[in-house]
């Protein structure tokens, strides 16, 4: 189950793509993303990393065609994934065309780095022969070259002309299945970059992401200040976390953004206080394993894990379900009232059970 509340603000004004089934734009919920790391052409494997995701919760998946060994792979992939397949297309436009005539569910490519615009009107002329959108992604590699080298602009502004330039050329085409990307590393030009776009082309779907954001720690951090100010403001349509780890986690990170904002919610929120002299229990890794067994629960409701009677039922009244622990016990309680005490050692389980018995 999936618990969407949130005003959708500049969202709505955009108009609605359909990847596969899911709805981009048109203030249609915020859709999470990832990319998958395996060799395409191993379509098993792919298909085993896809898997995952979905479970975590992925509900668009990208996967690289960097070359024409990977299309049988693709083609596969396209054919029993359980979720809508973007093809990820750099510099050889013939890939996007064929990828388009696959089953691709759409396309992503870089106008700037896929050579002359009438390469990339062929590969509009696949996508509207297939019926599906194309994502224009923008970055430093792949400006318009009319902006790409000039020193009276910053990079934000860059990124905003290439988007322009791109997106009129496409519509002159009469292609309006358009979402679109201008991504950086800097969460400043990040947060520039689409505040501007959302103002110049309010009615293009916006695919929000901070590319090359970093390892798990630090690219989290940068994604959920950036993703997280957008969205707050009513920006952007769907999202990737990009980082260098599990793609898994980026499916994570993704939606305890959303969740964070109040926006979507699918697992439990883990609400926990940060220890203090008052604390009589070994508080740290009773969250840490809540929060593991939590995984597991695809309920969206809020569990509470507090260090001392100030922390307890008091505070944490609008939780679910939560414990409070006193010297060496624990205070299970459901909405502000207690359930039961427990032993130290045995909060966990009782934790469980009751949550068990009342939400799953």
């Amino acid at each position: 189950m999936v618990i969407t509340n949130a005003s959708v603000g500049a969202r709505a004004q955009t108009h609605r793509v359909y990847v596969g089934k899911v709805a981009v734009g048109g203030g249609a919920p915020v859709s999470v993303q990832s990319m998958t790391n395996t060799n395409t052409a191993d379509p098993q494997a792919t298909l085993t990393q896809i898997a995952r995701l979905a479970a975590a919760g992925c509900e668009i998946i990208r996967v690289a065609v960097p070359n024409k060994e990977a299309l049988h792979g693709f083609e596969e992939v396209c054919a029993t994934a359980p979720l809508p397949v973007v093809a990820d297309i750099h510099f050889d436009h013939r890939l996007a065309i064929e990828a388009a005539r696959r089953g691709a569910a759409a396309l992503r490519i870089n106008p700037g780095n896929i050579g002359s615009f009438s390469k990339v009107d062929e590969v509009i002329e696949a996508a509207a022969q297939a019926h599906i959108p194309i994502r224009i992604g923008v970055n430093a590699g792949s400006l318009a070259k009319e902006v790409d080298e000039r020193q009276d602009m910053t990079q934000s502004q860059k990124l905003v002309a290439s988007s322009e330039s791109f997106v009129a050329h496409f519509e002159k085409l009469g292609f309006t299945d358009i979402v679109l990307s201008a991504k950086a590393h800097d969460v400043t030009t990040t947060l520039e970059t689409y505040r501007e776009l959302s103002r110049a082309l309010p009615h293009i779907p916006l695919h929000l992401g901070v590319t090359e954001a970093g390892t798990l720690f630090q690219g989290t951090i940068k994604s959920a200040i950036g993703l997280g100010s957008l969205l707050e403001q009513g920006i952007g349509d769907t999202m990737r976390v990009s980082l260098t780890a599990d793609p898994v986690e980026e499916i994570k990170v993704g939606w305890e953004i959303l969740a964070a904002l109040g926006m979507r919610r699918r697992n439990p929120e883990l609400v926990s206080c940060p220890t203090c002299g008052r604390t009589k229990v070994d508080l740290i890794p009773i969250a840490e394993e809540v929060e593991r067994r939590l995984q597991t629960i695809s309920v969206p409701i809020s569990v509470a894990v507090m260090g001392c009677a100030v922390n307890g039922p008091g505070e944490a009244r609008n939780a679910d379900i939560g414990v409070a622990c006193g010297h060496g016990h624990g205070l299970i309680f459901a909405a502000g009232q207690t359930l039961r005490r427990v032993p130290e050692d045995q909060i966990i389980d009782a934790l469980f059970e009751e949550i068990q018995k009342r939400f799953c």
